[in-house]
């Protein structure tokens, strides 16, 4: 069951850009699969397509998924609902089992500003080194992110690097 504390003072704004948490159940380690891992990029795809998400950053790590998005329409509630009850109607049939694959509820932050942006987009891009599953993240095959083709850790050519990709996308 999801903590209370968890909706307590959540907001939801279109055009706002969100970094989402959300946990497998029982903390299950099923994203590790290659399969299963592409049914997380399929699904936050078609959020993208059908208008309700802009996906900015992700990563499927084996027992959690790291989203950075800008939420489009819907509220954030229905946005994740919708997220995890599609996929977890897509592993439950490939993996022919029934039940819940997610845990209950997520965590979610509201970006303030482009730093946060940043630090957000870091801190996804780099969550499957930071846990040591490869030695650099172009090592680690579910992750992505709208605007880098290669990645640079330095802060102020990741700004440039932003500026060029929001002027050509926006």
């Amino acid at each position: 069951m999801s903590s209370p504390r968890l909706t307590r003072g959540r907001n939801s704004e279109r055009q706002a850009v969100y970094a989402v948490t959300i946990v497998t159940r029982l903390r299950r380690p099923l994203f590790g699969s290659t399969t299963l891992a592409s049914i997380v990029r399929e699904q936050l795809q078609l959020c993208d397509a059908e208008g309700i998400t802009r996906t900015h950053a992700w990563v499927a790590m084996p027992d959690h998924v790291h989203w950075l998005f800008e939420l489009r329409s819907d509220g954030l509630s229905a946005c994740l609902q919708r997220f995890k009850s599609r996929s977890a109607r897509a592993v439950n049939s490939i993996r022919t089992t029934e039940g819940a694959v997610w845990q209950a509820g997520f965590y979610d932050h509201m970006l303030r500003d482009e730093d946060d942006l940043l630090a957000q987009e870091q801190y996804i891009i780099d969550n499957p080194v930071r846990r040591g599953l490869v030695g650099n993240p172009h090592q680690y095959p579910h992750w992505g992110c709208r605007w880098i083709p290669n990645l640079n850790p330095d802060a102020q050519t990741r700004r440039a690097q932003l500026a060029v990709a929001r002027g050509r996308d926006d």
